[in-house]
């Protein structure tokens, strides 16, 4: 083992502080629940075709595409509204 020290002329930066003040949403929306649900369908799915063997090659695609169905349909469901903020999740006092 050497004796050197391990500093070096390198500047460590310091991260920022993070604000915990600010509300991240995390999702939790009709658009996030039914794209996360429709490609969890998906995974398993997928799971189950590789489990099966190579016979399952077109059940593996088919979770693979029903994972991309998934991805879609919540972003048409964001763009409809139903997102974070969206005008349809909105309370009009009726």
């Amino acid at each position: 083992m050497s004796n050197k020290s391990a500093t070096s002329s390198a500047t460590v930066s310091v991260p920022e502080p993070i604000d915990h003040s600010v509300e991240l949403g995390h999702g939790n929306s009709p658009a996030a629940w039914t794209c996360v649900t429709v490609m969890l369908v998906g995974t398993i799915v997928g799971c189950v075709a590789f489990l099966i063997g190579e016979s399952a090659t077109l059940l593996f695609w088919i979770g693979v595409g029903i994972i991309a169905v998934g991805l879609i349909v919540g972003i048409a469901m964001k763009s409809a509204g139903y997102g974070v903020g969206g005008n349809k999740l909105k309370n009009t006092g009726h």
